[in-house]
């Protein structure tokens, strides 16, 4: 359909050449095409008017070199558009077989189409203006011209519906990245994260302001949409745990394109937070230090903040145990992770999921009390499993354990009734490569987030998948910062994607130009649906 489009808008742009093309030649040989006078139509008067010249330029002249850009542009989406998929034939032969392939670029030439299109109407506008409130007469030959500037741009409107967000996206990106960023850096990193989720409370609320934030994000594709564990999933991106501990964000996630969140990490007791600093930045290292240990308002205040809402997306809670010298032993540990369970499952809260955080690095409190080796896990599961919980449970892994570890928590986990895992959590070597260590030493305690969990991350995926794909499902967290880094994810064998720190480094607008960019990726490898990309690279 969007090749037939360009191709109309092609016809329409040569149209466009013609007309401005002989209005030129008319200027310049001082001549008034012939067009009919009556009291609302007069071309001499418009075209011999003061308006007709721009900056010393013949409108006339403007408008050729408007329809030049858009030919250029046009031609050139049209030609990219039809290119093959990956082994494919180009359906436009190889007339164009000349054009490099960094020119062949479909995307950024129909951005370029959205923009021309709306140079072009905007200023048709004004000029229709000039001619109907200001000259008292039209032209013809001009209004013929933004009647054509105007199909253009509503074509491109309703056909480029997705370049025309995507620009929108790209934009905001730019400003969020080099101003907004800047200026939130300068701000401590706990203010600025809870002055966010305040903000996000707020405007969840505000139902103008989420729909005119969907309008711009929110972009169905089938090829996204999966059934997991009984569980609808528009889109694969979700907000990790970590970020709204407070419950005050599921009524605006949605509109930021998300598909899923996990509040959280929730615990039975509540925790005030770990001594200061509980959040830093590590800009060069495209990393946060985390070291919140578990700060959150405890169970009862959660499900009295979430109860009687309903959500557009899958919601889940993340629990682990509380933070607190009060609970010096595993079994304690255990019943204190029960009981938080307990207050949520007799609840009303509508949300879809729960996660079990067991690889939390910033306990303080009783850090000598693990869950990673198998008798102490399996000890944990089997308490977790009396409680016959209606909804599925994912557990959060760390990242920080050897394969053959890694191996043994997954060998118990996929004994119980557990859908899935999340991989993984922060980064605890403050030697790993993708670190600077001139920023890690700003930071005595806590542990980190962003591109140093990255590689560790996609290790683990890929061997939970090839060993135990086919039992759990697998939640890839770490280090995603663009669709690149997603669909490695996927490809390594994640069904579902969580993420915190590329959002804070490249703008909210990051979750839709990751489905975006998936939709492109999952066209360009000739699959219909995100499922079938899951793990073909083990």
């Amino acid at each position: 359909m969007k090749q037939k489009v360009l191709v109309f808008i092609l016809v329409l742009v040569l149209l466009g050449i013609i007309d401005s093309g002989y209005l030129t030649y008319e200027h310049y040989a001082k001549t008034v095409p012939p067009c009919s006078t009556s009291i609302f139509i007069d071309c001499g008067k418009v075209l011999r008017s003061k308006y007709a010249v721009m900056f010393g330029i013949p409108l006339a002249v403007i408008g050729v070199i408007h329809y030049g850009l858009l030919t250029i542009f046009t031609l050139f989406a049209w030609v990219s558009h039809s290119r093959p998929a990956k082994g494919g034939v180009n359906s436009s032969g190889n007339l164009f077989n000349w054009i490099p392939d960094q020119v062949r670029n479909d995307k950024l030439w129909k951005y370029f189409v959205v923009i021309q299109s709306t140079v072009g109407a905007f200023a048709s506008v004004y000029f229709m203006y000039l001619q109907l409130g200001v000259i008292g007469s039209i032209c013809l030959y001009c209004t013929f011209s933004a009647i054509i500037s105007f199909i253009i741009f509503g074509l491109a409107m309703i056909f480029l519906r997705k370049e025309k967000k995507e620009l929108a996206l790209v934009l905001f990106a730019i400003f969020y990245q080099k101003i907004l960023k800047n200026i939130f850096f300068l701000i401590d990193a706990e203010i600025i994260h809870e002055s966010m989720l305040s903000t996000g409370e707020i405007l969840g609320n505000i139902f103008p302001v989420k729909y005119s934030i969907s309008r711009l994000t929110k972009y169905k594709d089938s090829s996204l949409k999966q059934k997991i564990s009984s569980i609808n999933f528009e889109t694969p991106v979700g907000l990790a745990a970590g970020f709204d501990y407070e419950a005050k964000l599921p009524l605006i996630t949605p509109a930021l394109g998300f598909g899923l969140q996990t509040i959280g990490t929730i615990t039975n007791m509540p925790y005030e937070g770990n001594p200061k600093p509980r959040l830093g930045r590590l800009p060069k290292s495209k990393s946060l230090m985390v070291n919140k240990g578990f700060k959150n308002e405890g169970a009862l205040q959660i499900v009295k903040r979430l109860e009687g809402l309903r959500f557009d997306i899958p919601i889940g809670i993340s629990i682990g145990r509380t933070n607190s010298p009060k609970l010096p032993t595993l079994k304690q540990s255990i019943e204190d992770i029960v009981e938080c369970f307990i207050k949520l499952q007799t609840s009303n809260l509508k949300h879809s999921y729960y996660e079990l955080n067991i690889s939390c690095p910033n306990i303080i409190h009783g850090s000598d009390i693990t869950f990673y080796p198998p008798k102490n896990l399996k000890t944990l599961l089997a308490e977790v499993e009396k409680l016959r919980i209606n909804k599925p449970v994912f557990v959060k892994m760390p990242i920080e354990k050897s394969d053959r570890e890694t191996f043994n928590m997954l060998d118990v986990i996929s004994k119980y009734k557990i859908a899935g895992v999340i991989i993984g959590n922060l980064q605890k070597n403050r030697k790993d490569p993708e670190l600077v260590q001139e920023e890690v030493k700003k930071f005595k305690v806590g542990n980190f987030s962003g591109k140093p969990t990255f590689n560790r991350s996609n290790e683990l995926i890929k061997l939970a998948y090839k060993k135990f794909g086919k039992k759990l499902v697998i939640v890839g967290c770490g280090g995603i910062f663009n669709a690149d880094d997603a669909y490695t994810k996927i490809k390594l064998g994640a069904s579902l994607l969580q993420l915190i720190t590329g959002l804070v480094y490249q703008g909210p607008q990051l979750i839709t130009q990751i489905n975006y960019g998936l939709i492109d990726r999952l066209k360009e490898d000739g699959f219909k649906n995100i499922k079938d990309a899951v793990g073909i690279e083990v």
